[in-house]
């Protein structure tokens, strides 16, 4: 796994009226502050890649649908140089992910209908703090495929 990635499972307690989902709490691990939070909608089969916080870290969890989620570690300095991670998450895998700063990282929608990411972030956004590229920039050795 690329340093800095942690993936945890997340407690769903269910009854017969529905379930809460958590998510993320300020006494775990995963947290370190609080900037904001926001919710990603994805189509099936839409891919929303790539991206780079140079500040940010993500914590992110899918209660709706199900997602790809890939992270590829371009860090100079990195012991996981080069590496890339690959995660389905959502129904059947709902799980936290962690992803550092100056990681790069995109996803893809893979259930029918939509898919709702959530971001707890530490900063708030700030257009300047990212850089992007395409889904099939070539500096990033993947293939988005469905």
């Amino acid at each position: 796994m690329i340093e800095g990635v942690s993936v945890s499972p997340l407690k769903q307690i269910e009854d017969d009226r529905g379930k809460v989902m958590h998510m993320l709490r300020r006494d775990w691990p995963q947290f370190e502050r609080f900037g904001e939070i926001y919710f990603s909608v994805v189509n099936s089969g839409a891919v929303k890649a790539w991206k780079l916080h140079k500040q940010m870290a993500l914590n992110l969890a899918v209660p709706f649908g199900r997602i790809r989620l890939v992270i590829y570690d371009e860090r100079a300095d990195s012991p996981t140089r080069g590496l890339i991670d690959d995660f389905t998450i959502g129904e059947g895998n709902y799980s936290l992910v962690h992803v550092p700063p100056l990681v790069w990282s995109g996803f893809m929608g893979i259930s029918d209908g939509i898919s709702i990411l959530a971001n707890c972030a530490t900063e708030m956004h700030d257009p300047a703090e990212a850089e992007q590229c395409a889904p099939d920039d070539p500096r990033i050795p993947y293939k988005w495929v469905l």
